[in-house]
């Protein structure tokens, strides 16, 4: 059958009759409550979730003269088609949308946890770059990689280890091949220079960032998402993917609905969003930083065809991606999450999660174009 979004035929597809428990929700999109910063909350493995704080009022430029429509509310109509692409889509899926150089935000599921994935790379180099802030650390700083530090699915940096025995990487090149190649021996290898997870934790709860977790690193986390308790011998070859095929099948169904029901590198797309505002706004890291990591994601190259396939000419897009383990049809974690500019320079931040679906990779896809391209419609309105 033809699905479509925004009124406008998209890519045929076969879905699932049933749509997951929970997809479907009566309320309108509204702006999401903002709340006094209070302590952080401590969940499983050390991860952390802390409340959104207040908006970032003094790096908000204001308009000259007369005030842009659009500066103080969402464009009339967009909240309607947000809301529509995401009841018409199966499965527990989040969007948010922010106007970075405004004073609206909008969501739906905005505030409930999705799983990060790849995603959680950004709050890694953010940590590694505030490190550098604060002359702890260098972006010309050598770090070594040796087959001890291998880990799992997509790093293709492990080839050059795996041919030359060890590889000794800057640290501002491990930041770019880790965002832009979404490579996870490289994150890893940036995670373990930095601190490890409980440095990328401090840096959440100290610049307040919201309902964001951080896990336990590529390897802890997807061995237990798969039911598996890691050994390094999981990282050569397919060893990962033939231990995870031999266990039984309640044993993988069990893991993966424990880490869907609570997810360890849990994120709401309303705290990624006031994120990546704050950023753009350059009040997370120093105007250097800021620049740098931004030029960054606007490099990277997975996920050409979710959110930035949306938006029209003109427009410039910097983001990160992020991908789940695969079990019986149904992906946890398919995301992405960028910075919007329009032509004229006015930017928004938007957040598209699918915590658990059945639908195609290109229905997927579509839903996340059609988000942008929404944005996009409605700009100037």
């Amino acid at each position: 059958m033809k699905f479509r979004f925004s009124g406008k035929p998209l890519l045929a597809m076969s879905m699932s009759a049933a749509v997951l428990a929970g997809c479907v929700s009566s309320a309108a999109i509204v702006p999401q409550p903002r709340t006094q910063p209070s302590a952080a909350v401590r969940g499983p493995s050390g991860s952390v979730t802390v409340p959104i704080g207040q908006p970032v009022r003094s790096a908000m430029p204001r308009p000259a003269g007369p005030v842009d429509p659009g500066f103080r509310r969402a464009p009339a109509g967009l909240n309607d088609r947000i809301y529509e692409l995401w009841r018409a889509f199966p499965g527990k899926t989040g969007i948010a949308v922010q106007r970075i150089d405004g004073e609206w935000s909008l969501s739906q599921r905005g505030g409930e946890l999705f799983p990060q994935q790849s995603v959680s790379k950004l709050w890694v180099a953010l940590t590694v770059l505030d490190a550098v802030d604060q002359g702890r650390m260098t972006l010309d700083q050598r770090v070594r990689i040796g087959p001890e530090d291998l880990v799992v699915f997509h790093q293709p940096l492990a080839a050059r280890v795996r041919a030359e025995g060890s590889v000794t990487m800057s640290v501002r090149d491990l930041i770019e091949t880790a965002i832009t190649h979404s490579d996870n021996l490289a994150n890893d290898s940036l995670l373990r220079t930095v601190g490890g997870p409980a440095a990328v934790r401090a840096f959440i709860t100290k610049k307040d960032l919201g309902s964001i977790r951080f896990g336990p690193g590529e390897r802890l986390l997807q061995a237990g998402t798969a039911g598996l308790t890691w050994q390094q011998s999981y990282s050569v070859g397919r060893n990962f993917q033939t231990a995870r095929a031999a266990l039984p099948a309640a044993t993988r169904q069990a893991a993966m609905d424990n880490y869907l029901a609570n997810p360890v590198d849990g994120a709401s797309p309303a705290a990624i969003a006031s994120a990546l505002t704050r950023l753009a706004r350059g009040t997370l890291l120093s105007p250097e930083s800021t620049e740098y990591l931004q030029g960054v994601m606007s490099r990277t190259r997975s996920g050409p065809r979710r959110l930035k396939a949306g938006l029209p000419p003109g427009w410039q897009f910097m983001h990160k991606t992020g991908t789940g383990q695969n079990l019986g049809g149904m992906t946890a974690g398919y995301n992405d999450i960028g910075i919007a500019t329009a032509p004229d320079g006015t930017r928004y931040a938007i957040v598209v999660m699918m915590g658990t679906t059945t639908a195609g990779i290109p229905a997927r896809m579509a839903l996340m174009q059609s988000v942008s391209s929404a944005v996009a419609e409605y700009h100037g309105r």
